[in-house]
C-alpha cells in the first residue's frame, strides 16, 4: 500500500500557508542578518538567562544584538573577515552564543565542539577545520591544549572568560572582557553573505576513526529557521529552558528559531535542571529520550518512596489512565501498531475512552497534577530529538498532560527532517517531513523505494542538507548520491499517512546465526521500562540469541531487597547491611531471577514481539554510562562500538 498522497498534500498545504503568514524571515541570505531584526522587534525582552554564570547574566534582545555586532567588530579587528575559520571549544553560556554569532557575523565560520572533549579530538577539529582563531572557555582548556597549538596555524587566541590572558610567545591571547573593548573602539564592517556561504563545522563522534567535519551552510540553518514554524508556534516572551549542548546541532538550531521569535532562553544543567524547571516555569524545552526518561525515573521514584496504599492507588490510577489513553488513540486512529481500525472498533474504543474520562480526570487531580509540577507546570511543548523516544515514555506524558512533540534529524540534516504536529501527534512515529523536505524509504540492496509499511533504508532531500564532509569527498560522494538523496543509515517504515517510523541504525543492527536481523533499540526501549533497569545494551552478534549488558538501578534493586530481609552488596560502597537483612551479591540466584523476571516480561510484552527477541544470557554492571566515562554521546546516546570494545571479555564470555 503506497503513503497517501491526499495526506501529504494536506501536511504540506497547511505548512505552506501558515509559513506565508507567520515566517518573517524567508528574504534574508543568513543567520546574522536576524540579530538587528530582533532586536527592533522583541527590544525589551529579555532573551538570554544565565543564573549559573559568574556573574549571572542577564540580557535582553537589544543588549543581545549589540553585544553579537560588537564581539564581531573586536575579532574583524584582530583580522577574522570572509570565511576566516575560527575553532570555538566552549560550553553552555551566554557568552558562547555571543561568540558563534559573532563569529558568523564577521564574516567567518567556525569549527565547534565541547570543552570537554578530549584534547587529542580538539586538537584534531583545530587543525582539519584549518582554523587560524581559536576561542575557548577558559586558561585551564588552553593550558590542556599546550604546546601543540604551537604545531597549527593559529594566531589568535580569545578566552570567554575574563580571566588574565598567559603570556603568549607566538600566539596572541585576548580575554573577553579585552575583545569586547576592541571591538567597541573598532566600527563594524558589513559583510555580503551568499546562502551558500559556509556557516558552521560540526564534528560528529568519532566511534570508529576520526570525527567527520559536517559542513552546514547559511542556507541549511535559515530552513530550519524558516520551516519549523510549522511544527512548533511559540510567542514572544514564552520562556525555554536549555540544557543540551549549545554546540550540538539540535539545541543550536532549536536557539535560533526560538530567539527569532523572541523566546527567553534560560541556560541549565543536570545539576540545576530540577530547581530551574520549578523557578522559570517554562513554556518549552527541548531534550533528547534520555532527559524524558529521567523525569519519568523521577516520578517514579517518587511513587515507590509513598505508602503501600498510597502506590496502590498510584499505581491503579495509571493503570486506568493508560487504559484510557490506548482506547483514545484507538478512536482518534493514533495507533501506530493499528494501523487498519475498522469504524466499529473505533466507535467501541471511543466509548470506553468516555467511561474512563472521569476516572483519568481524578487521577490528573489527585496525582499527576504533581508531577506536572516538576516541569513546572505551564508547559506547551517539550520538544524531543536525538533518538527514538521509548513508548511508554510517550504514555507517560499523554498521562500526565504534558505536551510531547518528537521530532527526527541528524547533524548532516541541520538537523530536523520531520516531526510530529500538534493536530497529528502520531505516537511512536518520527513524524511527517517538514516543509521543502522528501524522506522516502529504499531496499537495502537495490536503493529501490519500497511499500508503504515495509522496513528498509530511510533517505532524505531538502535544503537542510548538509554541503558534505569538509575535506573529505569520499565520505561525502558515499552519503548523498548524484540527486541529493542524503542516506541517513536509519532503518524505518512509512505509515500511510506519511509518518517516518524509525527501527533502529543500520549499522546497530545484530544478526543471530540464525540469519535473523534484530534492531537493539526498539527492545532496549522496552527494557528500561523496569524500575530495576536504568541502562541496556543489547549485543549477540553471530551468536544464537541476544545478549545484554545491564545497568542496574540499586536503589530500586535495595527497595526489592529490604522487602525480603536481603540487602545487595555492591561493590565500591562500604555500606554495611542493616541488622535484620542478610547480605547478597548481585550474582546471587535471587537477583537473577529478578532480573531474568522483568527482561522475560517486558520484551515479551512489547508489540510486535518474536522469539528471537528473547535476551537470553546478561550481566550486570555497576558502571554508568555517562558523557564523562566516553560511554555516551553528547545527546546521551549509547556509543555501541565503545561499550563493546570496553566489555569485550565479559561480552564473549556470556556467549561460551
Amino acid at each position: 500500500m503506497p503513503v497517501s498522497t491526499t495526506a501529504l498534500q494536506e501536511v504540506r498545504q497547511r505548512d505552506r500557508a501558515y509559513l506565508e503568514a507567520h515566517s518573517p524571515y524567508q528574504h534574508l541570505q543568513a543567520l546574522p542578518e536576524i540579530w538587528p531584526i530582533v532586536a527592533e522587534k522583541y527590544g525589551d525582552i529579555v532573551a538570554l538567562h544565565d543564573p549559573h554564570s559568574q556573574p549571572v547574566a542577564t540580557l535582553t534582545y537589544r543588549q543581545l544584538a549589540e553585544a553579537i555586532r560588537t564581539f564581531a567588530s573586536g575579532l574583524q579587528a584582530i583580522g577574522v573577515n570572509y570565511q576566516t575559520h575560527v575553532a570555538l571549544f566552549a560550553d553552555n553560556s551566554y557568552r558562547w552564543f555571543i561568540a558563534d554569532q559573532g563569529i558568523m557575523t564577521a564574516g567567518g565560520m567556525n569549527a565547534v565542539r565541547s570543552a570537554t572533549a578530549e584534547t587529542e579530538e580538539l586538537l584534531y577539529i583545530a587543525e582539519h577545520s584549518e582554523s587560524t582563531v581559536l576561542i575557548v572557555e577558559s586558561v585551564a582548556l588552553l593550558k590542556r591544549l599546550g604546546d601543540r597549538l604551537h604545531t597549527l596555524p593559529i594566531a589568535q587566541v580569545i578566552l570567554l572568560s575574563d580571566e588574565v590572558p598567559p603570556e603568549g610567545d607566538r600566539v596572541k591571547i585576548l580575554n573577553f572582557s579585552q575583545l569586547m573593548a576592541l571591538g567597541a573602539e573598532h566600527p563594524y564592517q558589513p559583510v555580503s553573505f551568499k546562502p551558500e556561504d559556509l556557516a558552521t563545522l560540526i564534528y560528529t563522534s568519532g566511534t570508529t576513526g576520526q570525527p567527520k567535519g559536517v559542513m552546514l551552510s547559511h542556507r541549511n540553518l535559515m530552513h530550519q529557521v524558516n520551516t519549523l514554524e510549522a511544527v512548533v508556534q511559540p510567542e514572544p516572551g514564552d520562556r525555554v529552558v536549555g540544557i543540551l549542548p549549545s554546540w550540538h546541532s539540535f539545541e543550536r538550531t532549536a536557539e535560533y528559531f526560538l530567539f527569532s521569535r523572541g523566546c527567553t532562553q534560560t541556560y541549565s544543567s543536570i545539576r540545576h535542571l530540577k530547581t530551574d524547571l520549578k523557578t522559570t516555569k517554562p513554556q518549552y524545552m527541548v531534550g533528547v529520550p534520555r532527559l524524558w526518561e529521567s523525569i519519568y525515573e523521577g516520578a517514579q521514584k517518587q511513587f515507590r518512596d509513598q505508602s503501600p496504599g498510597k502506590q496502590k492507588l498510584i499505581f491503579t490510577f495509571f493503570g486506568l489512565s493508560q487504559r484510557y489513553v490506548e482506547n483514545l488513540w484507538r478512536y482518534q486512529d493514533m495507533k501506530i501498531d493499528e494501523p487498519n481500525i475498522s469504524p466499529l472498533k473505533r466507535l467501541s474504543s471511543g466509548l470506553v475512552a468516555l467511561v474512563l474520562w472521569p476516572l483519568h480526570q481524578l487521577g490528573t487531580k489527585l496525582v499527576y497534577s504533581k508531577v506536572q509540577g516538576a516541569t513546572g507546570g505551564q508547559v506547551k511543548q517539550l520538544i524531543s530529538g536525538g533518538g527514538s523516544l521509548a513508548r511508554h515514555i510517550d504514555i507517560f506524558f499523554e498521562i500526565i498532560s504534558v505536551p510531547l512533540i518528537v521530532g527526527y534529524g541528524l547533524t548532516e540534516t541541520a538537523p530536523v527532517l520531520s516531526a510530529r504536529r500538534p493536530w497529528r501527534n502520531l505516537r511512536g512515529a518520527a513524524g511527517q517531513p517538514i516543509p521543502l523536505t522528501e524522506v522516502k524509504v529504499v531496499d537495502l540492496d537495490t536503493r529501490q523505494e519500497v511499500p508503504q509499511g515495509v522496513t528498509g533504508l530511510v533517505m532524505a532531500r531538502g535544503p537542510q542538507i548538509m554541503a558534505g564532509y569538509y575535506r573529505n569527498p569520499e565520505a561525502t560522494q558515499k552519503a548523498i548520491d548524484p540527486e541529493g538523496w542524503f542516506d541517513t543509515g536509519d532503518l524505518g517504515w512509512m505509515s500511510r499517512d506519511g509518518n517516518v517510523v524509525l527501527t533502529g541504525r543500520a549499522k546497530d543492527t545484530i544478526v543471530l546465526t540464525n540469519g535473523e536481523n534484530i534492531e537493539p533499540q526498539p527492545i532496549e526501549d522496552a527494557c528500561i521500562r523496569s524500575p530495576y533497569i536504568d541502562q541496556i545494551m543489547l549485543v549477540g552478534q553471530d551468536q544464537r540469541s541476544l545478549g545484554a549488558l545491564i545497568v542496574p538501578n540499586v536503589e530500586a534493586l535495595q527497595t526489592w531487597a529490604a522487602a525480603q530481609a536481603l540487602f545487595v552488596a555492591v561493590a565500591g560502597d562500604d555500606t554495611p547491611a542493616p541488622a535484620n537483612c542478610i547480605a547478597i551479591s548481585l550474582d546471587d540466584e535471587r537477583v537473577q531471577k529478578l532480573f531474568r523476571n522483568e527482561l522475560n516480561r517486558e520484551v515479551k510484552d512489547r508489540p510486535g514481539f518474536r522469539p528471537d527477541d528473547r535476551i537470553g544470557p546478561f550481566r550486570l554492571i555497576l558502571e554508568t554510562f555517562s558523557i564523562e566515562n566516553g560511554l555516551l554521546t553528547q545527546t546521551l546516546k549509547v556509543r555501541r562500538p565503545v561499550v563493546a570494545t570496553r566489555y569485550r571479555d565479559m561480552i564473549d564470555a556470556m556467549f561460551v
